[in-house]
């Protein structure tokens, strides 16, 4: 090998690998640059990865597998970076050795394996440098390699604590609007608890949800790529049921007041948009016709008045439905296709029971909060219900 190339393929490995560690690991904005190693690596990576899932039907088995990906991936990508820093130091120690004149001149393979114990800082002594550019690299690449890992050591609890906090919102709407969660399954269970006048708190709550997303997921694009606790759950569903929630309160639902829906309605639109440039995901051509077809706007409609929720969208509020939902679902939809996680629909189509009332006596727990909830449960009818729960009643 040509010690002016094994110079030149060094530091331009370097100079690649330590770009892209500093704007994945230490740059927080987003990298508008097309060709970019690690955006390069996480799209392809997920390409091979979602086709192979595609291969298993739908259910929990395929979701254990996607899951996987992300953690998975954010691993093989620091064992990349140091394997190629590792090997560009080793070019350029050889290089270093070749220009010295030393003799017998030791191969590549060896500098290789010196590079990589000074990386990590573990010293044997059996091949060491012996020229004065040797050391120097030497020197170099033993501060480098202990910067990197405590580097990867102080992000992974940054990037975690992200995650944690993406999701505790997403699982707080299990009790408010199901799981999958639904706009008309959180309006029908505010109204009915008489609690409308918190969903501008609650809308505001998402509002900053959203713009602490945006920063995390374009700070640290594979977050998008880690999976809720539950198959029924997601980022990406919670955030399109809030977006739905949104548009009805701005279209018809007169109880609530819609400076906040259209406040949070906002920042999601923007959530969406930018998450999906990130991702380099394209709008689909039209709404999603298999969350809401026509026939389904006067059954949604009906769903809020029974719980005496007053609709004012007037005769044209299906034509508005519509054209609110081709701003922001095509996107919605198009994420969903390539990250392969359903969206939910408006409303619910079955009655199967929330996270919380699953277990043991959850169908009890169930009834007797919501009867406690609407007022419907007498004390005597409280102590009845106690062996229900498996308690002795108290002594009288």
């Amino acid at each position: 090998m040509n010690v002016f190339l094994a110079v030149f393929c060094g530091v331009a490995l370097l100079v690649v690998l330590l770009q892209d560690a500093f704007e994945v690991m230490l740059l927080p904005r987003r990298i508008s640059r097309r060709w970019r190693l690690s955006g390069i690596y996480f799209r392809r990576g997920w390409n091979v990865w979602s086709w192979v899932a595609r291969l298993s039907p739908e259910g929990a088995g395929r979701e254990r597998f996607l899951a996987i990906f992300g953690p998975l991936s954010l691993t093989l990508l620091f064992a990349f970076w140091a394997t190629g820093l590792i090997a560009a130091f080793g070019l350029l120690q050889w290089a270093a050795q070749q220009s010295g004149g030393l003799k017998p001149a030791s191969p590549v393979s060896e500098q290789v394996y010196l590079s990589g114990v000074t990386f990590f800082t573990l010293g044997y002594g059996d091949v060491v440098p012996k020229t004065a550019w040797s050391r120097i690299l030497a020197v170099v690449e033993a501060g480098m390699g202990f910067g990197f890992i405590a580097i990867v050591i102080g992000y992974l609890p940054v990037l975690y604590q992200l995650f944690s906090r993406r999701e505790a919102h997403v699982i707080q709407l299990d009790g408010r609007a199901g799981s999958p969660p639904t706009a008309a399954t959180m309006l029908r269970r505010h109204a009915e608890s008489d609690g409308l006048d918190k969903l501008d708190d609650l809308l505001r709550s998402w509002e900053i949800w959203g713009a602490e997303l945006l920063e995390s997921h374009l700070s640290y694009p594979m977050l998008a790529y880690y999976r809720s606790q539950h198959d029924d759950q997601s980022w990406l569903a919670s955030l399109a049921a809030i977006m739905d929630i949104c548009t009805l309160i701005l279209i018809g639902v007169e109880d609530v007041k819609p400076l906040q829906a259209r406040m949070t309605f906002a920042m999601l639109r923007q959530v969406v948009v930018e998450i999906a440039r990130s991702l380099r995901v394209s709008a689909v051509r039209t709404i999603d016709h298999d969350r809401m077809v026509p026939e389904d706007v006067p059954k949604l409609i009906s769903l809020l008045e029974e719980v005496g929720l007053v609709w004012n969208g007037g005769l044209g509020a299906a034509e508005t439905l519509n054209a609110v939902r081709g701003t922001y679902e095509p996107l919605l939809v198009g994420l969903s296709a390539y990250l392969l996680i359903p969206l939910p629909g408006w409303f619910a189509v079955d009655e199967s029971p929330d996270h919380w009332e699953k277990g043991p006596r959850g169908i009890i727990a169930r009834r007797l909060i919501s009867g406690l909830a609407a007022g419907t449960l007498a004390p005597d009818a409280q102590i009845r219900q106690r062996r229900g729960w498996g308690l002795r009643a108290p002594p009288k």
